[in-house]
């Protein structure tokens, strides 16, 4: 990776603010497109302390087009699913994964642990020749000159030079207090939702013989979650009362009356305090997230509750969604114009899992006594009502609503604006390892030469798939001849004119 520091003389196409996983993501992936970046980061490496601990399956899929998914799989953990208890730790509820991997091939909830994780990015990154990334330095502005070009401004923290980058492009991928979100007038909208809580993580060498899933405390004095992030890795959240803050439990000594439970039997000594921090847990979602040519991507433009594991997540689908739209615009395949489905896609889709964040933290957490008998009697009989325990256990997101990239139709159901399922196919290789960067054209009828020549004149892989394999049978589900498939996984059109849906096909050859 070239780390030669840029002039105010030297543009860049991109440049990207913020070199946590959402930053270093976006970097990958427009490297792999051939597309220059420089990335500015305050740290001077991997920030040290953990915060995210969860991805699900559909984001493995970005982890695998990044060319790290063998790495994390051996630094991460499955967990089994959810079990519901109570202020006494009587388990009322357990919804189980212990089915293993989903349509996708991964499984659905996976701990981890995020400075391994921003390790294995980083030196993934390496690869990337196009892509520089330059630490210790705090980016201060940016400001567009209405050339589409924006300046960004910059101070090196160890010299305190003064310095400035043009950039094509700018993707704000800096966090929750983004410098660059300010500088481009966006604020975030408060979707009504602000908790204290207490973070604590732990390592221990011996084994705590709890059920390999998270735990959720439901009590409205003291809601608590627990999860193992790795062999010998656990994390605890609680809620703190009234008066209290992250000083009051600065040793295992004082974090025994919250932790007991779980580590009953098991020496203090034993058990080494990594980290204990206050997180205001909030629901955010920034008002605009796109300004000229600058766009705001993760902890900028959203705020997720931690209750079904999906900040990291959003942000990494931000990277994945955007990166190939501006790889095309630079490359001159596609038309600006598609930038304006970035926020069209991502915002409503981060939105709907921000809204079921709170509604899951809510419903475990709130409500006083009533609350509690009233989970305690529901929550064991969901398995009575069709349909409902195995939705609840799905690790599938919302669509994507419709855009000039999503051919959605506005009154049916239909499988445009969904992922593509990475499923196998008839000799066992699944959809992610046989297609690349590009659009696909996924058929289950025969392509002419003709259509097969059109398609790939505009750089679209063409992937038959034989009758009685997954992907044929999700094609006849959804009473659809073809697909047409998307670099970042999404079904642009499905149809049964399978020469309509060849003629669809945009033209994209930077892969």
């Amino acid at each position: 990776m070239n780390r030669s520091q840029r002039t105010s003389a030297d543009p860049v196409p991109v440049v990207i603010v913020g070199a946590g996983p959402v930053g270093v993501t976006a970097a990958t992936l427009l490297g792999q497109y051939g597309v220059d970046c420089l990335v500015l980061d305050r740290w001077d490496g991997v920030y040290p302390q953990p915060r995210a601990v969860h991805l699900d399956d559909e984001t493995y899929r970005i982890l695998v087009r990044l060319g790290i998914a063998k790495q994390f799989a051996a630094v991460s953990r499955p967990t089994r699913g959810l079990q519901l208890i109570d202020r006494n730790h009587r388990v009322f509820a357990v919804l189980d994964r212990a089915d293993g991997h989903s349509r996708h091939g991964h499984p659905k909830a996976n701990m981890f642990d995020q400075p391994e994780l921003e390790h294995l990015m980083r030196t993934n990154l390496e690869d990337q020749t196009t892509v520089s990334l330059r630490g210790d330095v705090e980016v201060t502005d940016v400001a567009q000159d209405g050339r589409n070009r924006v300046r960004v401004d910059f101070t090196d923290r160890l010299t305190g030079e003064h310095e400035s980058v043009l950039a094509t492009y700018v993707l704000s991928c800096d966090g929750a207090n983004s410098v660059v979100r300010t500088a481009i007038g966006s604020t975030m909208e408060d979707l009504k939702f602000e908790q204290r809580w207490l973070v604590v993580d732990v390592a221990c060498t011996v084994e705590l013989d709890q059920w390999e899933g998270v735990h959720q405390v439901c009590d409205p004095e003291r809601a608590a979650t627990y999860m193992r992030i790795s062999d010998a890795r656990y994390r605890w959240e609680f809620r703190l009362l009234a008066g209290e803050t992250a000083a009051d439990f600065e040793s295992i000594r004082a974090l025994q009356t919250l932790i007991g439970p779980w580590v009953e039997g098991i020496p203090s000594d034993r058990l080494e305090l990594v980290r204990v921090a206050e997180y205001t847990f909030r629901a955010q979602l920034a008002d605009r997230w796109r300004d000229g040519n600058v766009f705001l991507l993760g902890d900028a433009a959203h705020l997720t509750p931690p209750f079904i594991g999906q900040g990291l997540c959003a942000g990494l689908r931000d990277s994945m969604n955007l990166s190939w739209k501006i790889a095309g615009v630079l490359s001159g395949d596609l038309p600006e114009s598609v930038l304006d489905t970035y926020e069209v896609e991502r915002k409503p889709h981060a939105r709907a899992l921000i809204q079921l964040a709170k509604l899951v933290g809510v419903s475990m957490t709130q409500g006083g006594r009533a609350g509690g008998l009233l989970r305690g009697a529901i929550a064991p009989r969901l398995h009575w009502v069709p349909g409902l325990r195995a939705r609840l256990l799905d690790s599938e997101t919302p669509p994507l609503r419709r855009s000039d990239l999503v051919d959605r139709p506005r009154l049916r159901k239909s499988l445009n604006g969904r992922l593509c399922p990475n499923a196998p196919l008839t000799n066992g290789i699944r959809y992610d390892e046989v297609t690349s960067r590009g659009f696909v054209f996924l058929s289950r009828v025969p392509l002419s030469p003709a259509q097969q020549a059109v398609l790939a004149g505009r750089g679209t892989e063409v992937l038959e798939v034989a009758p009685g394999s997954a992907l044929y049978k999700w094609l006849a589900h959804g009473k659809a001849a073809a697909a047409l498939v998307r670099p970042d996984l999404t079904v642009l059109r499905v149809g049964r004119d399978v020469a309509a849906l060849c003629e669809a096909a945009p033209r994209f050859l930077v892969a």
